[in-house]
């Protein structure tokens, strides 16, 4: 483990403990998926493929649409307190399932699950940074990402198996089981998990509205992480493709089985969870953009051949893509917490969490009428978009060289009131309506400058 910097964000307890927390609660994510997909066949039949289809735009709908919300509220209160109510809410909510006997009540309970997982995840990834010191976050982050990938080739494998064993029903009471440790975990860790602990004044409906728009603003303001951000637009078309079609080629095409299906997607899941592993051992030696750019053009340059190979040829061909995928997630994450202050991460990663998933509502679509319309060249032409997509996000979004943002901490004395210049902690007796002096910080100067590297700019881009 000590050659790898991917995991020295472990001897930080506080993060193992809230890491420990999301295997956890990712084990019950396997377990819901497989053991809903049982239900639905045993529902729908031959429908089912079209209210599992649902099912997933339900979720995606949820992620979008109030992710930013929960990423603002993050920001405004006890991120603790928020993971803890939503594992238990998930946990009643797949108790459900098992008693389930209607179609309409799967979209009920699936939309009402994913409310909860759209509020825990940008909290959690928050988190992170709060959690964990300046020289580790970025490795654990990563480390989080891989244990995402790996759990998605191991997980529905495992869940599988235990639903054969115990059930399809029943293996929704051992999801709600999972739910309740990961809730124990994060409720043992000490203390508040707060940016800000004293917000009772400001908590209401136009400052986190306020809070929304902003996480939003400095998501697409900001030259890096918009040119990220795009890069994953690329990057969700190849996915897209991979999830929605692989199937028929395998199955269709190759007129292979469901074994040699599950090895491909396999393959895809080790070559993110290798890539995850290569980003946190290299952290900045590679530029996050370059890093991006990189990733965006292995995922889309993989699927060109795809359609003229054999099964050996697509695992390959995947487990490449894998790698590319992850190799524009991760860094783009990392971007966030590099150049957002740590008071303001909450509501930009759950704007970016909306947005990443906005991309995945188009690519879906677009996979999905390639598949059906083109259907011995889908893969080609996905490739082709996706290339001509990075094309222009390369030509208008790139970063300049040289050019960056500073950002500045800075702690001073003065005579103030509270507007939208100074928001900040107090002791609780203090007035905050009148004027008053005390030291506090202000977060956000920035200004942009070219520059070149000499003894008076020594930092990291």
């Amino acid at each position: 483990m000590n050659n790898f910097r991917l995991f020295h964000s472990l001897r930080n307890p506080r993060f193992a403990r809230l890491y420990a927390a999301q295997t956890t609660s990712l084990l019950g994510d396997a377990l819901t998926w497989v053991g809903l997909a049982l239900l639905v066949f045993e529902l729908a039949g031959k429908n089912s493929s079209l209210v599992l289809s649902t099912a997933l735009t339900l979720r995606v709908t949820a992620f979008v649409l109030l992710s930013p919300l929960a990423g603002a509220l993050a920001d405004r209160f006890d991120r603790k307190r928020i993971m803890v109510i939503t594992h238990l809410a998930r946990m009643s909510i797949v108790s459900l399932l098992p008693f389930v006997t209607q179609v309409w009540q799967i979209y009920a309970l699936i939309l009402s699950l994913n409310v909860f997982n759209a509020f825990f995840t940008p909290t959690y990834k928050a988190t992170i940074p709060l959690v964990t010191g300046q020289n580790d976050y970025p490795s654990a982050i990563a480390l989080s990402s891989a244990t995402y990938q790996l759990l998605s080739v191991l997980g529905p494998g495992l869940a599988g198996a235990v639903a054969a064993f115990i059930g399809a029903r029943q293996v929704f009471f051992l999801d709600a089981i999972t739910f309740v440790v990961a809730a124990i975990l994060i409720f043992s860790l000490p203390g508040q998990l707060t940016v800000e602990s004293n917000q009772e004044a400001s908590r209401t409906v136009g400052r986190t509205l306020q809070d929304i728009k902003e996480g939003t603003t400095r998501l697409l303001t900001d030259a890096p992480i918009r040119y990220a951000l795009a890069m994953q637009l690329v990057a969700s078309i190849a996915g897209a493709q991979i999830l929605v079609n692989t199937v028929g080629y395998v199955q269709g095409t190759l007129k292979l089985g469901e074994v040699q299906y599950g090895w491909v997607m396999a393959a895809f899941g080790i070559g993110a969870t290798i890539s995850a592993v290569a980003v946190g051992a290299i952290d900045t030696r590679i530029p996050r953009t370059t890093q991006v750019l990189i990733g965006a053009a292995i995922v889309t340059l993989a699927l060109m051949p795809a359609n003229y190979v054999s099964l050996a040829g697509l695992m390959v061909l995947w487990a490449v893509a894998g790698a590319g995928q992850n190799l524009v997630n991760l860094p783009t994450e990392t971007l966030i917490a590099d150049r957002i202050p740590t008071a303001l991460q909450g509501r930009v990663y759950g704007a970016h969490f909306a947005w990443s998933h906005l991309w995945w509502a188009v690519s879906y679509p677009l996979a999905g009428w390639l598949g059906t319309q083109f259907a011995e060249n889908e893969f080609l032409y996905g490739s082709l978009v996706g290339l001509g997509l990075l094309a222009i996000v390369q030509l208008t979004l790139k970063p300049q060289p040289h050019e960056h943002e500073h950002l500045h901490y800075m702690l001073h004395s003065h005579e103030h009131v509270h507007d939208e210049h100074h928001q900040h902690v107090h002791e609780p007796a203090m007035a905050v309506s009148e004027f008053h002096n005390h030291p506090h910080e202000h977060i956000g100067l920035f200004h942009l400058h070219p520059h070149g590297h000499d003894r008076h700019h020594r930092h990291r881009h």
